[in-house]
């Protein structure tokens, strides 16, 4: 929360800090979310807000369906060039300071659909703070989007932040710790490397 210090002196302690210190602490722990779902990623959104995930506990369980009463908008799966306009007038209606998380694929990149109908991104016509990868992802990872977003918060940083992934792939994991690669493995890893080679190419 910054830097506290407490004084003595007389009868009483008390404590001093900065303001906006002490907003930020105030703010991380009080979102007040806007979901706005609109595909099959809400099925995990609805997960993390369940007894068994408890988002209640980060202080974030409240929906609000005004976006003046919101600071938090979630962006929750496949959002067409149609709905693009009303996601963005929803954005504009929420008060300052505000904060956007973009939850799944089809949110962050406009997933598999690569077609004319689609947003390739929210971030193209909104700004986005903290990217939550995946189709669609699991609990664990939106918490995780959750807690970065009240690290940033309270730090005051305004950088766009993409939740890593829990565990690397073994074939990642085989490279970090340097063993050589052999089998199935060296398979992948030579397609991989021809698929690197073509798209380098221009192919």
């Amino acid at each position: 929360m910054g830097e506290v210090k407490t004084i003595l002196g007389g009868d009483s302690n008390f404590a001093t800090t900065k303001l906006t210190a002490l907003l930020s602490w105030a703010r991380k722990y009080s979102l007040f979310q806007y979901p706005f779902v609109t595909a099959c990623c809400g099925m995990e959104f609805l997960a993390a807000a369940g007894p068994r995930y408890d988002i209640a506990r980060f202080g974030a369980e409240a929906p609000r369906f005004s976006p003046r009463q919101a600071d938090l908008l979630w962006v929750v799966g496949t959002v067409s060039q149609r709905q693009a306009p009303v996601l963005k007038r929803i954005y504009e209606q929420i008060s300052e300071p505000k904060w956007v998380i973009a939850f799944g694929t089809c949110a962050s990149t406009g997933g598999f659909y690569d077609n004319y109908t689609t947003l390739p991104g929210v971030d193209k016509i909104i700004p986005v703070d903290v990217y939550i990868p995946a189709c669609p992802p699991r609990p664990e990872a939106v918490l995780d989007a959750l807690s970065l977003l009240m690290e940033k918060i309270q730090s005051g940083t305004r950088g766009p932040i993409t939740v890593p992934p829990r565990e690397l792939p073994k074939l990642a994991q085989l490279r970090t710790r340097g063993e050589p690669v052999s089998g199935a493995d060296a398979t992948h890893a030579a397609d991989l490397a021809r698929a690197a080679g073509r798209e380098g190419n221009g192919e």
